[in-house]
Formats: structure tokens, sequence, C-alpha cells
């Protein structure tokens, strides 16, 4: 079992940036794929980015060249780096560990981005 818990969520204005983290209770070197995905009101949870250990990363189209996600495999920890942030990008967002058969969850972090 692992537990995933994010931090740095918050409020931000249109325009500006946030970065998130990930951090796992054991190695994510062992976790094949590690993920971002958001959840807003009334709309089904979405990936918005992965990165697997071979550090190949995948994005959802909406946040192409403004989400940058990256790992740090000494602080067994994954960062999702969000510049340019829009009122659409509003949603609750969680941390996901695909390590099949297992999948992990964190409990998510609020991003709210409104003037």
């Amino acid at each position: 079992q692992v537990q995933l818990a994010e931090s740095g969520g918050g409020l931000v204005q249109p325009g500006g940036s946030l970065r998130l983290a990930c951090t796992a209770s054991r190695g994510i070197n062992y976790i094949y794929k590690m993920g971002w995905y958001r959840q807003a009101p009334g709309k089904q949870r979405e990936l918005v980015a992965s990165v697997t250990v071979g550090d190949t990363t995948s994005y959802a189209e909406s946040v192409k060249g403004r989400f940058t996600i990256s790992r740090d495999t000494a602080k067994n920890t994954v960062f999702l780096q969000m510049n340019s942030l829009k009122p659409e990008d509003t949603a609750v967002y969680y941390c996901h560990g695909d390590d099949e058969p297992y999948d992990y969850w964190g409990q998510g972090t609020q991003v709210t981005v409104s003037s």
C-alpha cells in the first residue's frame, strides 16, 4: 500500500503559476506511472499529466505548453508546475499512482484561478 499526499494548491489570479507536489510513502521508482488528475464541479475527473518510470510524459491537450510534470526520485515526489493558469483550470487536483494491478489516489488539493 502506498499513501500519496498532495500539497501546493491555492488561489491564484489568471495568468499566475502554482506548483503542486505529491509525496509518496515509498519509492516512486517502483510505481510504473505517476499522474495528476483534476475534477471540476459537475465534471468528470480527467487526466492532466503523467510520467512513467522511464520519464515518458503525457499531457492533456488543454494544458500542453503550460503545465510540466516532473519527478524527484530522491524525495519520492512528483511535481506539477502550472503556468499561465486560466479560470477553467479551477478544480480539485489529485495525485495518482498506477502500479498495476494496484492504483493509488491522494486526497486532492484545491486549485482556484480567479481574479
